[in-house]
């Protein structure tokens, strides 16, 4: 089944997370705080005055709590403030009644400055959910079963804000067999998507509309060289009237999509793919794991203005039982502290008899440890497997 990384994993993105402490125990450390500084200050010299380190009690509230909790240890800091006035020197001192009217400014401004990051907290989760929504919209997950194979996938975001990135994939099934794309927009995380929406978007409104694989590659190239040359235009207006404000446009000439277009028949036990300056798929077979590299590779798409293209058609064996992975660049150009390529092909050959999401999981948990537990650039993996019979 898809395995995508927020959905399925019990820690998110399986990254190694800073200890932190319970509320309960920041808390009761700040309560603590108070009592001490109270008792110690009752029992301290004249001279001696540690009231005023009462404050501390309610700014460590507000890197933790909320703004009712922040003000409540702050009014108690401030009771303790009086206790400590009216068992010492008694509150009509100049000296009390300053402190008094310090801690009391400092509190009411850690009080309005713990209630304006609140807000900006609540609005912040706003956005971060409908960015999240539209992201599942551009990205859906596979399904678990399409026609006779198997499909699990997953996805790793380079950018922790980020569930998706410039990495993409999709299925759609047609009158004979099943269609699937994955791709790789240059660049990588949130500034990327929009290249990816446009594929993915070509891509689901055409592959049951052209007989053969060569007519979708050229109607997909077609259309990220047309969005291209949109995004060319208005980078040209831009500067015509001065405007550098958005330079996303500006760099339009470097950018393309590299690909790889599969289509698997029903009643046919082979692949035809068409790679677009893409990582070759590994095909899994009961013997062993090989490359599919394409003897004719294409372009990537976007680049098909610069020069004439002509799509041929790769067919490979794929029998039933078989698997392919089909991967981004994010996956084997990831490197270890060593800067170490990570071993894709030899992880595959070892772990080859685990079920497809199981290989995925690993796949995924080893990839993170082996680079640190952060990825540099987006990550995505498709795994297809031919059921035996009629599925």
């Amino acid at each position: 089944m898809p395995l995508r990384q927020r959905d399925r994993d019990p820690h998110p993105r399986d990254r190694r997370r800073p200890w932190r402490p319970d509320r309960r125990v920041l808390t009761a450390l700040s309560l603590a705080l108070i009592v001490v500084i109270t008792i110690v200050d009752i029992l301290s010299p004249p001279q001696i005055h540690l009231g005023p380190l009462l404050i501390v009690a309610p700014a460590l509230t507000a890197s933790f709590a909320g703004a009712r909790a922040t003000a409540a240890v702050a009014a108690l800091a401030l009771a303790a403030l009086t206790v400590i006035g009216l068992a010492r020197d008694g509150l009509t001192t100049a000296n009390h009644q300053t402190q008094l009217g310090a801690q009391l400014a400092v509190s009411v401004l850690i009080v309005v400055l713990r209630v304006l990051r609140d807000r900006h907290e609540r609005e912040l989760a706003r956005v971060r959910s409908v960015s999240e929504a539209a992201q599942r919209v551009l990205l859906r997950p596979l399904p678990d079963r399409i026609g006779p194979l198997h499909l699990a996938s997953v996805y790793l975001a380079a950018e922790a804000e980020a569930q998706v990135g410039g990495d993409l994939y999709a299925a759609a099934r047609t009158t004979t067999g099943t269609r699937l794309l994955v791709g790789d927009v240059r660049g990588k995380g949130l500034s990327s998507l929009g290249d990816a929406a446009l594929l993915l978007g070509a891509f689901r409104a055409a592959a049951h509309l052209h007989a053969d694989l060569p007519g979708l590659a050229a109607y997909l190239d077609g259309s990220v060289c047309w969005d291209l040359t949109q995004l060319a235009d208005q980078a040209r207006r831009r500067r015509l009237r001065g405007d550098a404000g958005d330079t996303a446009a500006d760099d339009t000439g470097e950018s393309f999509i590299t690909a790889v277009l599969l289509d698997i028949p029903d009643d046919d036990t082979v692949v035809h793919m068409i790679d677009c300056g893409h990582p070759p798929p590994l095909v899994l077979h009961s013997y062993g794991v090989s490359p599919l590299v394409a003897r004719h590779p294409a372009p990537p798409l976007g680049l098909g203005e610069l020069a004439p293209t002509t799509y041929e058609v790769e067919t490979y064996p794929f029998e039933p039982g078989d698997r392919l992975l089909i991967y981004t660049d994010g996956v084997i150009e990831a490197r270890d502290a060593r800067r170490r390529f990570y071993p894709l092909t030899e992880r595959v050959t070892a772990w080859q008899s685990d079920r497809p999401s199981v290989l995925l999981h690993r796949i995924r948990r080893d990839l993170l440890a082996h680079v640190g537990g952060h990825l540099d650039d987006d990550a995505a993996m498709v795994i297809v497997e031919r059921l035996p019979g009629d599925g």
